[in-house]
């Protein structure tokens, strides 16, 4: 079964930075998308930044393109989110997400982190 637990979130600053990680179990993650999404309050989950586990390939969301990087620790089997210039509107819980690559729905979840962002 695959876990991902989430950790790194907290309460910054506008312009400032964090790094959110994610340690993944459960399996070996060579034909696995991780990645991460973000839910703020009465908004729709949505897609922030993916990493294809072999290979390392990166997508981001365009609203967090230059600011964000994507990156993975296979020793660690750890998915890391840097996030630098943040701002007011990325203020939401954090989620850390695995799929096949294949093309499968992100069907693994972890519990999420909070980052919340102030002025």
């Amino acid at each position: 079964q695959v876990q991902l637990v989430e950790s790194g979130g907290g309460l910054v600053q506008a312009g400032g930075s964090l790094r959110l990680s994610c340690e993944a179990s459960g399996r070996t993650f060579s034909a696995y998308d991780l990645g991460w999404f973000r839910q703020a309050p009465g908004k729709e989950r949505e897609f922030v930044a993916r990493v294809r586990w072999s290979g390392g390939s990166t997508d981001y969301a365009d609203s967090v393109k230059g600011r964000f990087t994507i990156s993975r620790d296979s020793a660690k089997n750890t998915v890391y989110l840097q996030m630098n210039s943040l701002k007011l509107e990325d203020t939401a819980v954090y989620y850390c997400a695995a799929r096949l690559i294949t093309g499968t729905p992100w069907n693994y979840w972890g519990q999420g982190t909070q980052v919340t962002v102030s002025s």
